[in-house]
């Protein structure tokens, strides 16, 4: 009998496994699209705008991965954009570190950050958890508009691009646009082995029941804590990278609202989809470029969409996709 039911095991387990190879070969191939579209489009778009995208395309994927993949909802992502910005461009202007080292210590600033709040937010669940992390980012705001070296409301301006070890002038829009490409898939490949190892498996079995997780024997609020921390230095990247791009830091990148657009970005393109929160930041930074002239109603366009999104389909332009094919995104 043990032999029988080894015997009737053993193909539904080949059956899994060719699913699951067929599910990862799709992602490769929407990967691969994604790319070629980032590589081909600034022959016809501005490459600003399209490093500008990425930068925060990053920043929502980085978000996804916490609420999306470890349903832990953080009203206060911006003090790691915003904290990674600030140490970073004052690294690259005041000290004058190589804008690769720059990035770096930037990303790393982002890491303690996440450390510290992390250990505190944490302890907390559901709306809790969400109104420590948006008081934390709060109090990150008001140091940052009093500390002498962020300039208050001035922030940090002119920064310099630099040169890539020493070699690469950033200075040139091609050579910026290469680098913030990298930057950006590099961080997203990172993301998909995250959710694609055995971490990211635990991850996701803490969202749908962090019960049972717990009596499997997972130290659930060490896995929280490794995400919520994965999470704040992926923004933290996006952040430093964002604030070369641009030559400035400022108090937007930390103020509450940018909290809520990646909130926004991640529920458009799809939450729990790992392209939807590509396709979200394109979505909102697109309506932001173009709708600029409208003034404050590009807020109440967002709302609109957001709505609309929510009504008509709830798991999000990428999510619906995949809903129709079957297959995951």
């Amino acid at each position: 009998m043990a032999n029988d039911t080894s015997t009737l095991a053993a193909p539904s387990a080949g059956k899994s496994r060719v699913h699951a190879q067929a599910d990862t070969s799709y992602q490769r191939y929407a990967f691969v699209l994604m790319a070629a579209v980032f590589v081909l489009l600034p022959l016809a778009v501005y490459p600003v705008f399209l490093m500008k995208v990425m930068c925060f395309a990053l920043f929502a994927c980085a978000f996804n991965l916490l609420i999306g993949f470890g349903g832990l909802l953080s009203f206060g992502h911006a003090m790691f954009l915003g904290t990674a910005g600030y140490a970073s461009a004052h690294a690259a202007k005041v000290w004058g570190l190589t804008p690769e080292v720059a990035i770096l210590f930037g990303t790393a600033c982002s890491a303690l950050l996440a450390w510290l709040t992390g250990l505190l937010a944490i302890r907390r669940q559901g709306i809790y958890f969400a109104m420590i992390t948006l008081a934390l980012a709060q109090m990150m705001f008001f140091f940052y508009l009093q500390t002498p070296f962020t300039h208050g409301e001035d922030g940090i301006q002119g920064v310099p691009r630099g040169k890539l070890f020493g070699i690469v002038d950033l200075n040139d829009p091609r050579a910026m646009y290469a680098l913030v490409f990298v930057v950006f898939f590099g961080g997203f490949l990172l993301i998909w082995r995250i959710v694609h190892s055995p971490f990211g498996q635990v991850l996701k079995a803490i969202r749908e029941n962090e019960a049972r997780a717990t009596s499997l024997g997972y130290d659930t609020d060490r896995y929280k804590l490794v995400a919520y921390i994965l999470s704040g230095t992926l923004s933290g990247l996006a952040g430093a990278t964002k604030a070369l791009v641009f030559q400035l830091a400022s108090l937007t990148d930390v103020y509450w609202t940018m909290s809520g657009e990646v909130v926004l970005m991640t529920l458009v393109g799809g939450l729990g989809t790992l392209f939807g929160p590509v396709v979200g930041a394109a979505v909102i930074i697109t309506m932001q470029n173009y709708l600029a002239q409208i003034g404050a109603w590009v807020t109440i366009a967002q709302g609109a969409i957001f709505v609309v999104c929510v009504l008509a389909f709830r798991r999000g332009i990428v999510g619906e996709i995949a809903h129709a094919l079957r297959k995951p995104l």
